[in-house]
């Protein structure tokens, strides 16, 4: 899977994730809120936008003034990764019903990945399945969660352990709203960004290391870069593996540790990107500890995540209930753990049957 990405200069993109007749395209670009093809996909049809209260000050009159509809209606939820959870959808699925929506009616997502993960189950589950719009709003939901169809929400014994493959009909990234987020928020978006340059292109690595001033600064050209390029990675893998029967699963890179620190830290400590980025340095170092990568790949790994002020140190937490969280994991397959692993930058794999000492050496030295 290794490769090296040409980087383009175009200010606006647009990415096709191919899927037969469930194809459609990502359009990446400044004020693509107000982009033609969102009214489009949604004319002649009753509408919900849902978005979070933080977010929809910002944004929904935006897109509900420029939907123009008279049946288009807005579900503001409370922020935060603590309230991605059944309550969440139920209230979601009993506004839609309330509204009278029909199987051609649209859900609308405004929001980063908590929003859409909830949007997106509930517009597969309503009806058997309504069509639905992603507009994220962090550069984690544009570079990873709006794009390949994974929906989903958090059980108390686990992340996104409830869900559903459903496909949005169309994934507008506004960069110009990435301007509102915290720089917390900004970071932790560069995690899933960093991932994909880690597990296959160790060219857009190099590109990222030498890009740190310009990503650190918000640059609107190389964030534009780093989407385009994030979501071209993944369009490829999810339409080779849309239900993530294999190649797919490499994209969970770093996810298994940062699932297990989410819950272990009962979702409150740590933002999702921030515990993908301590757990791809877990990754990287199981890796080195078990013989299959050199160690200064994740020195190198390391550096990018510290120079672009992630985190790389876990919260403390007793091994025992780092055991029990990873073996919750989704992830998880009848023979074990199932890890995904590199041999290097750019070269990551699947490995089962992971060597338990070489694990908790890993769980322990940063305890």
């Amino acid at each position: 899977m290794n490769r090296r990405t040409a980087i383009s200069q175009t200010p606006s993109e647009r990415v096709s994730v191919s899927l037969g007749q469930r194809s459609y395209e990502i359009l990446i670009e400044p004020d693509a809120l107000r982009a033609r093809e969102l009214r489009e996909a949604c004319a002649g049809r009753g509408c919900l936008l849902v978005t979070d209260q933080t977010v929809g000050a910002l944004y929904a009159e935006r897109i509900l003034a420029g939907l123009d509809l008279p049946s288009s209606h807005c579900l503001s939820l409370p922020p935060g990764e603590q309230h991605k959870h059944l309550g969440s959808f139920e209230t979601i699925v009993t506004r839609m019903a309330e509204l009278g929506l029909r199987r051609d009616g649209c859900l609308i997502a405004l929001g980063g990945g908590v929003v859409g993960d909830l949007a997106g189950f509930a517009a597969a589950a309503y009806m058997r399945g309504v069509d639905f719009v992603q507009c994220p709003t962090t550069l984690l939901a544009m570079v990873d969660s709006s794009v390949g169809g994974k929906t989903g929400l958090n059980l108390p014994s686990g992340k996104n352990l409830v869900g559903a493959f459903w496909q949005p009909q169309l994934v507008l990234a506004d960069i110009e709203v990435l301007s509102t987020l915290s720089d917390r928020e900004y970071r932790a978006g560069l995690a899933e960004v960093i991932k994909y340059a880690a597990i296959g292109d160790a060219g857009f690595f190099d590109w990222l290391e030498q890009q740190v001033e310009q990503i650190n600064a918000r640059d609107t050209q190389t964030i534009a870069q780093m989407v385009a390029i994030s979501c071209r990675h993944k369009a490829a893998i999810v339409a080779r593996d849309e239900r993530e029967a294999g190649e797919r699963a490499l994209l969970n890179f770093g996810h298994t540790f940062g699932h297990a620190l989410e819950a272990g830290t009962d979702y409150r400590t740590l933002l999702h990107g921030e515990a993908v980025a301590i757990g791809m340095l877990q990754a990287a170092r199981l890796s080195s500890a078990m013989g299959m990568a050199p160690q200064q790949d994740a020195e190198r790994l390391s550096q990018l995540l510290r120079a672009v002020k992630l985190p790389v140190d876990p919260p403390r937490l007793p091994l025992q209930r780092l055991h029990h969280h990873l073996a919750l994991d989704k992830k998880a397959v009848a023979g074990g753990l199932k890890f995904i692993l590199w041999r290097g930058i750019g070269q990551a794999e699947i490995v089962r049957g992971v060597d338990q000492r070489a694990l908790d050496a890993v769980l322990q030295s940063q305890q």
